[in-house]
């Protein structure tokens, strides 16, 4: 007997340990998951009708008990430098953001893993507009099957996905639980196949889940740090009073000797006589020392209603130069969409109020020092 809509399984968001679970259950055999992720992930089919080499009796009982329902496009803009941002509805009347940058010899898709954000970074636009909830698996990997369904269009210049970033709304540290399984998807060679490196998680600074990463599969690591010292990182990322920057150094220590020293990322957002002067990346330098890592500075990305402003060249080429001269390499991020609002900080969406969201950070915070 077929079950109603809101009861049947999305099959978007299942990897192939879990879509094996989900046929045993169907009393099926684990290959009929490997025919479902080629068909949903490869070949972009949500059509059971359409899964040839499915019996017809399988695909009429699919057909009941289950979907693939990727998120509904409600509105594409395209950036004057090929940058393309979609806002993507989700369930219960929710919306979300991803944004694809396209490159020479890549193309990165920038994917949501939460409606809004509870950690309330003060530069950050996303975190002004509040946070309503965490997305389900289905709703981060159907970001991606969106983007390459989409990208496949000529209009967009038939652009491939080499690169995904969890670098658009929310903490996916946060998250977790739905995190790992969209993860799982992008590694699959049945599904995305993305080498490791491809792939990258943005964190503020949760601690547990950076020691949760370390544990499991090998992903490149992103540490949004911002300042060199617990005063002016508690200002600019409210996230440092629960875990200060000695705690969440000796975390991304233990991370890279887990992955055999493999480098770190540590974003840091320049803004103008905020955390762009000198001693401050002299600061910085002291911080990393010994830890294997890079520097991405992000030319700060204004929007309505801020009070901060972005570092002059002349600010970031001096702040560049000392942490060179240290040795540390040290990258200027181009800024990319921004006259869609697709840049960096940028992603807004339809959230909570920000009194909901300290309640339901500090919530977040407690399950993450349960499951450490």
């Amino acid at each position: 007997m077929p079950v109603s809509a809101d009861m049947k399984t999305n099959l978007i968001g299942l990897d192939r340990a879990a879509l094996e679970a989900f046929f045993a259950g169907l009393g099926e055999k684990p290959y009929r998951a490997r025919q479902l992720l080629q068909w949903i992930h490869q070949r972009g089919v949500t059509d059971f009708a359409l899964m040839t080499d499915l019996s017809r009796a399988l695909r009429e009982r699919l057909e009941a008990v289950a979907e693939v329902r990727p998120p509904r496009p409600i509105r594409e803009q395209v950036s004057a430098d090929g940058t393309v941002k979609w806002l993507l509805s989700e369930s219960g009347g929710s919306a979300i953001e991803t944004v694809f940058i396209p490159e020479e010899t890549r193309g990165t898709l920038c994917i949501s893993s939460q409606v809004g954000c509870m950690l309330n970074c003060t530069f950050c636009s996303t975190a002004t507009q509040g946070f309503k909830r965490n997305l389900d698996a289905g709703e981060i990997s159907g970001q991606v099957w969106y983007a390459v369904q989409a990208l496949a269009d000529p209009r967009l210049g038939a652009r491939r996905v080499t690169n995904v970033v969890f670098m658009g709304m929310g903490e996916p540290l946060l998250n977790l639980n739905a995190v790992k399984p969209a993860l799982s998807l992008l590694r699959d060679d049945l599904a995305y196949g993305l080498a490791s490196r491809r792939v990258t998680i943005s964190t503020a600074g949760v601690v547990p889940g950076i020691e949760d990463l370390a544990a499991g599969e090998e992903f490149a690591l992103a540490v949004s740090l911002h300042a060199p010292n617990d005063e002016l990182r508690e200002r600019l990322v409210p996230l440092n009073r629960k875990y200060p920057l000695a705690d969440l150094m000796a975390a991304c220590h233990r991370y890279v000797r887990a992955r055999q020293r493999r480098s770190i990322t540590f974003e840091y957002t320049m803004i103008d006589g905020v955390n762009d002067q000198p001693v401050q990346a002299r600061g910085l330098v002291r911080l990393l020392n010994g830890l294997p890592c890079k520097i991405n500075l992000i030319p700060f990305n204004p929007f309505p209603g801020t009070p901060f402003s972005p570092s002059s060249d002349a600010a970031i080429y001096e702040f560049q130069k000392i942490t060179r001269a240290a040795g540390i390499i040290t990258t200027v991020r181009k800024t990319r969409g921004d006259d869609i609002d697709a840049a960096c900080g940028q992603l807004v969406g339809k959230l909570l109020s920000p009194s909901e969201r300290r309640r339901l950070v500090q919530e977040q915070l407690a399950r993450q020092v349960v499951m450490a």
